[in-house]
């Protein structure tokens, strides 16, 4: 994970200067752009667009929706006793309120969330590991040894080898910064900025606070806390990890999941209406948000397995489109870059 993150934040960058560069505006006003613009307007590609805007609409109910509303219910059935059908309910109707006021109110509330479960859940995570310095050389010296030398068939790491810790490392970082999907550029082509690389500059450095710096904190709390010696997965060891900080814990992970899951639920819902928009025209983006709210349940009461299976393979098939972009405009990325960085021409007009 922390090697996609690190590559990732140059996949990112590359990611969001073609859609802001490559971005049109649409009757109502508003901007569009990502990787189905760049595939049909700057590599003159119409069907790889619709192939990437198909696939996106899809794997956006994977990794979006179901996955997390599967998250949160799961460990609110198993912290609080909650019937995941109780909190499918909530989230849905939540989900529901917000996505249909459009990108405005998505952005308000996420806006909202984001700083906050940030600061809650790093604050939680860095109490935890100096409760139990003493065993962070340990947790690092496993953590290196077991992604490059595999690891005994104990616990939670069943059957862990190198090439699984490729495979899980790889789509799981994928999963926490979409870098290399082309989902994270369709909303950086709707800022409000001149230039692709100034917009490409802040969108590379989400990557690097995701992956590289969140998940390692998660990632040394739960080896820290020996409860993949037991078996456990999922949110039911990041539970356990939390429990150490009695009565506190368990609600600081509630709350960080909650505002991670519902934000991340919120982001998506933009990415695939925008992907459904580019294939039927505006008029099926209230037909999509119907969906989309219909989706949030279903993952609620859905089990961890098929809902995490779809969307790996959701997520590999909607990266194949988008990576033959970064590779045939490449040079388009380097051109502006190169102007923007060394020419100082910081007023270059793009995506009117």
């Amino acid at each position: 994970m922390w090697l996609t993150g690190v590559f990732g934040v140059a996949t990112k960058y590359s990611e969001a200067v073609l859609a802001v560069k490559y971005r049109v505006k649409m009757p109502n006003g508003t901007m569009a752009g990502g990787p189905m613009y760049a595939l049909e307007r700057g590599l003159g590609s119409k069907p790889l667009g619709i192939l990437f805007a198909a696939l996106t609409a899809i794997a956006a109910f994977g990794i979006g929706n179901m996955t997390q509303a599967n998250s949160i219910s799961g460990l609110a059935q198993q912290t609080f006793g909650v019937s995941p059908w109780v909190t499918g309910t909530i989230m849905t109707v939540l989900t529901g309120i917000v996505i249909l006021g459009g990108i405005t109110s998505i952005a308000s509330v996420c806006e909202k969330l984001v700083p906050f479960m940030a600061a809650f859940y790093i604050l939680g995570c860095v109490i935890l590991i100096v409760m139990h310095i003493d065993r962070v050389p340990g947790t690092l010296s496993l953590i290196f040894s077991s992604a490059f030398t595999g690891h005994a068939a104990v616990g939670g790491f069943l059957g862990a080898g190198v090439m699984q810790a490729m495979r899980f490392g790889v789509a799981r970082g994928l999963f926490s910064n979409e870098s290399g999907l082309g989902s994270a550029p369709i909303v950086a082509a709707a800022a409000q900025t001149k230039n692709p690389v100034r917009q490409a500059l802040v969108s590379a450095t989400g990557t690097f606070w995701d992956t590289v710096v969140v998940c390692a904190l998660t990632g040394i709390v739960v080896v820290n806390s020996g409860g993949w010696q037991q078996g456990l997965s999922g949110s039911a060891l990041t539970k356990f990890a939390f429990e150490d900080l009695h009565v506190v814990g368990p609600i600081v992970l509630t709350i960080g999941l909650l505002t991670f899951v519902f934000s991340t639920i919120l982001g998506w819902a933009y990415y695939g209406e925008k992907a459904a928009e580019y294939l039927f025209g505006l008029g099926v983006i209230k037909y999509y948000r119907m969906l989309w709210v219909i989706a949030v349940m279903t993952g609620s009461v859905s089990t961890l397995t098929a809902v995490w299976s779809f969307s790996d393979v959701a997520n590999g098939l909607m990266a194949v489109p988008n990576l033959i972009a970064l590779l045939a405009l490449n040079g388009v990325i380097v051109s502006e870059t190169r102007d923007y960085l060394w020419s100082g021409n910081l007023d270059k007009s793009s995506g009117s």
